[in-house]
């Protein structure tokens, strides 16, 4: 019997306010092709995998950037010199690298190495990407780092993502799928450290290395444990600051990519569609863990948090849930059943802090029996970062998931921007923002999606309103919807449905609805530097 391959069609829609910079949202559709279906054959089609969302844009990005790779690797052997990205010069150019155009008038950052520098036999991979691999350092990009502790789980994904590169001459080529298209960055290899040079030191500092200037440059400024931003927990590997750095200029800076969603940049990588889905909704837990939680790293990324602890009665501003912290993005490695119970097997990105409740390493719950299963489960015991939850503890204790849906080679992306105004306020919130229609040729499985683009790339240059959406899917010559999807969380980047369809004419009815946000201008309009006024019009063209 054949196999009918889903096709993926979309439109996007733009949002703008008559008194307000831009806003953009988008609409996607999946549907099958019975042009595309395969013919019977004797054997079986392959298993697809899931990972990086084809769309045409993806080979187009791809191929450009090994081309540019090889450029500049070509160059840089003819010149005898190593690769300096000027786009994103952390030394040359420190402060627009960290915080943009509005950059801070000083910064813990103390020096900028090449990873030649800091390791004898640097190596992007050693044995592969792996979630363990991740150590977060000074910036507030857990939602990343969470995110991308997730991706490494899902076999060969990180490995799509990290195109091309040449560690001789230190350039790296990534990709990204950036409001929806996939688009190449690339970077050189020089990173931020800790540690200041000898001569900065004060004379206290001086003495803890003997006044020995060799003895403090190898035992301070050596290793991952000199980098300023995350690093890899094995000795010389390079991918997770280098791919921490792209994200990083892909969005402007480094500031840009504190605080976020961990579906958000799981999206970003992979080209899903992401939600976020609140723990109290869930109508029937049993469904979820079997339709859901144990699709995790195979067709389906989980990360989940919970909001920080009210400190008033207690007095204590360091408050946890058995090891568990607020308002910080944890990783669903995998979701495993055993012996009649049902795991969730969590990472947090620090390598370390981890939950001290029912089946935490050596709690009273590991019987030998049960410590005879833990290969099975697929567990060690060590302060890693790494830790096992049974499911009604994980649904007690986390608030909100972030669920990212991964598509193999047999969808295909449609999409497209549009602009619309919306109404002054005072207006009414409803349905008659905008509307647009889909057709499906036969019956699918379809994913619509509604998105705006994400403000982080011109955080500077945005206005006064953040915007969440809403819709309603009705079959053309009916009166009730098929489905009404509400956001589950104000202002998020995007609503979306997963549903089965007919063959037929849609119509999505979108509503919006926003909230004005105060900023303070800090620097006048007049006082902007002007390359700094050319990159920000360049990121919200």
């Amino acid at each position: 019997m054949s196999k009918k391959k889903n096709i993926a069609k979309a439109k996007q829609v733009e949002i703008s306010d008559k008194q307000e910079a831009k806003k953009q949202s988008a609409k996607q559709a999946a549907k099958p092709d019975a042009k595309l279906a395969p013919k019977p054959a004797p054997k079986p089609a392959p298993k697809q995998d899931f990972g990086l969302l084809v769309t045409k844009e993806l080979q187009t990005a791809i191929d450009k950037c090994k081309e540019k790779v090889d450029r500049i690797a070509k160059e840089c052997q003819a010149s005898n010199r190593k690769f300096r990205d000027i786009e994103f010069d952390l030394k040359n150019d420190k402060y627009r690298c960290l915080y943009g155009l509005f950059g801070r008038a000083s910064s813990e950052v103390s020096d900028v190495h090449r990873l030649t520098q800091l390791f004898e036999k640097p190596q992007f991979f050693v044995d592969g990407a792996s979630a363990d691999d991740i150590v977060q350092g000074q910036l507030d990009d857990t939602w990343f780092l969470s995110a991308l502790a997730t991706a490494s789980t899902a076999p060969g994904l990180i490995e799509k993502i990290c195109v091309a590169r040449d560690e001789a001459v230190g350039v790296y080529g990534f990709i990204f799928f950036r409001d929806h298209a996939w688009v190449p960055v690339i970077i050189d290899d020089m990173v931020f450290t800790n540690f200041p040079k000898y001569e900065e030191l004060n004379w206290e500092e001086q003495k803890l290395y003997h006044f020995d200037k060799d003895t403090y440059n190898k035992s301070a400024r050596k290793g991952g444990k000199a980098l300023y931003f995350a690093s890899s927990g094995k000795t010389g590997e390079t991918w997770v600051p280098l791919i921490e750095k792209a994200y990083a200029k892909l969005h402007g800076n480094y500031s840009y990519i504190e605080g976020g969603h961990e579906c958000d940049a799981l999206a970003d990588m992979t080209g899903g569609v992401s939600s976020v889905l609140q723990t109290k909704d869930l109508l029937n837990p049993e469904r979820f863990w079997h339709e859901e939680l144990t699709r995790a790293n195979k067709d389906r990324l989980f990360g989940c948090s919970f909001s920080s602890l009210d400190s008033t009665r207690s007095g204590n501003m360091f408050i946890n849930v058995q090891g568990l912290i607020g308002d910080h993005a944890y990783s669903v490695l995998r979701a495993v059943e055993c012996n009649g119970k049902k795991f969730v097997i969590l990472r947090n990105p620090w390598g370390g802090s981890e939950w001290t409740g029912r089946w935490s390493d050596g709690s009273k719950e590991w019987t030998y029996e049960w410590l005879e299963l833990l290969p099975q489960i697929g567990h060690a015991f060590g302060d890693d970062g790494q830790f096992i939850m049974e499911y009604s503890d994980w649904l007690e204790a986390f608030e909100r998931i972030d669920r990212t849906i991964l598509f193999d080679s047999s969808w295909v992306l449609s999409s497209e921007w549009v602009r619309i105004r919306s109404e002054p306020l005072p207006s009414a919130w409803s349905y008659a923002d905008v509307s647009f229609k889909f057709t499906l040729p036969s019956a699918s499985n379809t994913v619509v999606v509604l998105s705006q683009l994400d403000t982080k790339y011109y955080r500077d240059l945005a206005g006064k309103t953040s915007w969440s959406m809403d819709f309603a899917l009705v079959k053309e010559g009916e009166t009730e919807p098929i489905i009404e999807v509400a956001h589950s969380e104000f202002y998020t980047s995007n609503v979306n449905a997963e549903v089965e369809l007919e063959a037929g004419t849609y119509i999505v009815y979108v509503r919006l609805n926003r909230r004005s946000i105060k900023k303070v201008c800090i620097v006048p309009l007049s006082q902007w530097p002007y390359s700094y006024l050319v990159l920000g019009w360049q990121r919200s063209a």
